[in-house]
């Protein structure tokens, strides 16, 4: 088995460990970008309040609302995105190699590098998983219980008060069509150009981690016993403390990317349409003023930080167990030979 393959399917499992930790913030981390309205009450109570509402009018399944595709997503972009991540490293430390050679460097990847290596990853994971995130934003944006007094999703009770309904359920097949329908095949990869933007995020992210993993490791070596091992606690530390910084330097693209995604509200104002990227960035700035780029930046930082520390310590842990099992059978299938 190759490096590139062990490190891609740990990565997929990592990532599917920490989503479905993570989820219910992600839902109501989605719903905060993709509200509209600055004056929302919604938008100014806590996460766990916010959590708390979901629960008590929509019932626990809608912040798992759009999980299964979710996890579909995470598998497919976690484990592409490691896959070509190893491979173009790979790449990239051969190179740092020919040019220490050829007396160019110390034969490590610079952060340049890294940051180059990271991109070309996020570019082609991000052009194939796209649609997937679309189909999910979707679903975690829908409510499953009308606003009280929507005349297109109400009845009369017999005081003459309009009463909120549950819609038909609305699942994985719902949303795709709802998409289709909308903008036929290309509509599968609105928001795409944001997104690809976005490839900046892991790129920061990865070139924070591996810049202070280097330097841990460096440290670490230059102790006596000259280990340079480095334990699952401090894993999670310096994934956490990567993806902070790239969150908070990102967020704004976030929420231009999930507006886009987001079904556009039919029979309103223009303020909820966007033709595209510049249009939605136009618009959130004339309606909304700075404040609409960072709504619910609070909810993704803990979740994003969590999420990244959680994925990076179960990753690295599956990519050891990984090696050392496939070790173990090179010695027992050498050992039957001799």
């Amino acid at each position: 088995m190759s490096d590139a393959l062990i490190n891609g399917l740990a990565g997929a499992g990592g990532g599917i460990i920490a989503q479905l930790i993570t989820y219910p913030l992600q839902t109501v981390n989605t719903r905060q970008q993709t509200d509209r309205d600055p004056n929302n009450a919604k938008t100014k109570i806590g996460t766990l309040e916010q959590m708390c509402q979901v629960v008590k009018h929509e019932g626990w399944g809608r912040l798992y609302g759009g999980l299964t595709p979710s996890l579909v997503g995470t598998a497919a972009s976690q484990g592409v995105y490691y896959y070509f991540y190893q491979i173009f490293r790979n790449k990239a430390e051969g190179i740092a190699l020919e040019r220490r050679k050829r007396g160019l460097g110390d034969g490590s990847v610079g952060m340049f590098s890294s940051l180059v290596v990271a991109a070309m990853s996020g570019c082609t994971n991000v052009l194939l998983t796209n649609p997937i995130w679309l189909v999910v934003t979707r679903m975690q944006t829908h409510t499953k219980v009308s606003k009280k007094g929507h005349p297109s999703q109400a009845i009369r009770s017999s005081e003459d008060n309009l009463v909120a309904i549950e819609p038909p359920a609305y699942g994985t097949s719902n949303a795709i069509q709802e998409v289709f329908d909308e903008a036929g095949f290309l509509g599968f990869w609105k928001g795409v150009v944001p997104t690809l933007i976005m490839v900046s995020n892991p790129s920061i992210q990865f070139m924070l981690y591996e810049t202070l993993l280097k330097k841990l490791r460096q440290r670490r070596a230059m102790n006596k016993n000259g280990s340079n091992g480095v334990t699952a606690l401090e894993i999670f530390l310096l994934g956490a403390l990567a993806k902070l910084g790239a969150t908070v330097v990102t967020y704004p693209l976030l929420v231009v990317k999930s507006r886009l995604q987001a079904k556009q509200v039919a029979g309103t104002d223009k303020k909820h349409h966007y033709k595209g990227t510049v249009d939605a960035i136009m618009k959130i700035i004339h309606f909304e003023g700075l404040y609409g780029f960072y709504k619910g930046m609070s909810t993704k930082i803990v979740q994003s930080v969590l999420g990244a520390a959680i994925l990076f310590m179960i990753k690295e842990e599956l990519v050891k167990g990984a090696r050392l099992l496939l070790s173990r059978n090179d010695s027992l299938l050498k050992a039957r030979q001799l």
